[in-house]
């Protein structure tokens, strides 16, 4: 997906039936072939990553999965393993996005997760954002904790194998993204961190942003803030609403 930027679709728990997941993937997938300029991966409710993934044989979409243990297999009801992502043919998996940080997912336990995803051959995004923004900088230190937990167990050689999209916990699901500038300023702030534990090749890691994005503002992040793609929520479950944000990328950024 070099050169392109990366659209990470997150549907979260929608829609409620396979059939309306039919629907909204084939939807997706006419946006995703006639977009020359962004790679779009899908993260669909986990009950609907087989028969999506499995079942399509192009190239334009990856799949990843929401969520996953970092185990292969074991007594962990309800939970599905990164060995089990892996074999339905996905090729990428959300690690620590503030929703699941909300249910309880620790540091320690991204950390875990990353690594797992690595060793598997997938490629983590590993989700990092602070609460709230405070005057002296609280919320960088909140930022530089996930990020030295997240890379933690990370060999060096594969620092550039991870996606960090940060998600200001604050923007999600608001009306309102934080400003190109700020996300610029995050993300050389994200890159140094990077580089002080890994060395240069932290400054490989791809960035990617979430939070309120919609096609007002996406390709105005994707110029301005120092990104390579984006983690959409609530507009990627709307496919009017997606193919416009699309096109807008396509046209302006």
């Amino acid at each position: 997906m070099a050169g392109k930027h990366v659209i990470v679709a997150n549907w979260k728990m929608h829609p409620a039936s396979l059939r309306e997941a039919k629907k909204l993937f084939e939807a997706t997938r006419k946006i995703a072939d006639k977009a020359s300029r962004v790679s779009v991966v899908i993260a669909p409710p986990a009950l609907f990553l087989t028969p999506l993934s499995t079942g399509y044989k192009g190239k334009k979409i990856a799949f990843a999965a929401q969520n996953a243990h970092e185990g292969d297999g074991g007594a962990f009801t309800g939970d599905i393993a990164v060995a089990q992502v892996e074999d339905v043919k996905a090729h990428y998996l959300l690690v620590g996005h503030a929703e699941r940080r909300a249910a309880g997912e620790t540091n320690d336990d991204t950390r875990k997760k990353v690594a797992s995803a690595l060793y598997y051959g997938l490629t983590p995004v590993l989700c990092v954002g602070e609460h709230v923004r405070t005057q002296n900088g609280e919320h960088f230190g909140f930022v530089r904790d996930q990020l030295k937990a997240g890379f933690q167990s990370v060999d060096p050689n594969a620092v550039g194998k991870v996606i960090v999209a940060y998600e200001p916990v604050w923007a999600i699901g608001s009306e309102e993204a934080m400003s190109p500038r700020e996300m610029h300023e995050m993300a050389i702030f994200i890159r140094k961190t990077i580089v002080e534990l890994h060395g240069a090749k932290g400054h490989s890691v791809k960035i990617l942003y979430g939070g309120a994005v919609n096609e007002q503002n996406a390709a105005q992040m994707l110029q301005f803030g120092d990104v390579a793609g984006l983690l959409v929520g609530r507009a990627s479950i709307n496919p009017k609403e997606f193919a416009a944000l699309v096109e807008s990328i396509q046209t302006n950024s």
